[in-house]
């Protein structure tokens, strides 16, 4: 299968062949779904914590008697029925990690990375080449490759200067193709990888590295 390669000023410059294995992988909503969620909640810190009646600070005396004060039957000030009592099966630190097995991820975001392909919304481009930060550059790029949705950057290596370049686009963000995800591919529908970084996400997903 081969796509396009389109140069800065969005003009197709060349074909490249990329792997069916990865990028021509029929769509599995289901294991999709839960390589989602799995990050979803992976991502969960669990520090969330309230006190208990018997945690929260405050005596023990009963407030009052228990008859002939026309009032209702009240404990101690700690009740979880007062302001700044205890609270009743509040949250608890805890770990919201999921599990899933090594061959369902990978094959989660190879039936994202295909669909993109399928849709259209992959980009590929020979790559970027910043001397220096500049916000107006990458803007010239995305509006020459057509670009007017969300989009995900994808290069070889971490770039400071492409990251510093997106840093005001509120739509874009870049990775470094070590660190693709099924969560940032579905948040962003167009997909623009550079050509290393391409054959770098070829070689990690790929057939030969399992």
């Amino acid at each position: 299968m081969q796509v396009s390669v389109y140069g800065l000023a969005g003009e197709v410059v060349d074909q490249v062949e990329i792997g069916e294995d990865i990028f021509a992988v029929p769509f599995n909503e289901a294991v999709v779904h839960q390589a989602m969620m799995r990050q979803l909640a992976n991502r969960r810190q669990g520090t969330a914590c309230t006190k208990t009646r018997g945690e929260v600070r405050g005596s023990t005396r009963k407030l009052y008697s228990q008859k002939h004060t026309g009032r209702a039957r009240r404990g101690d000030i700690k009740s979880p029925l007062l302001r700044g009592g205890g609270v009743v099966f509040g949250p608890k630190p805890r770990s919201y990690r999921q599990s899933m097995p090594k061959k369902m991820r990978r094959l989660a975001l190879k039936c994202v990375l295909s669909s993109k392909v399928r849709e259209g919304n992959l980009k590929t481009i020979e790559g970027f080449v910043f001397e220096r930060p500049k916000t107006k550059n990458m803007v010239d790029i995305l509006s020459a490759l057509e670009i007017d949705s969300a989009a995900l950057i994808v290069t070889e290596h971490s770039n400071p200067n492409v990251v510093k370049s997106t840093r005001n686009l509120t739509d874009v963000k870049v990775l470094p193709s070590a660190l693709v995800n099924v969560l940032d591919l579905l948040s962003y529908k167009t997909l623009i990888i550079t050509v290393p970084a391409l054959h770098n996400v070829e070689r990690i997903w790929g057939t030969r590295s399992n």
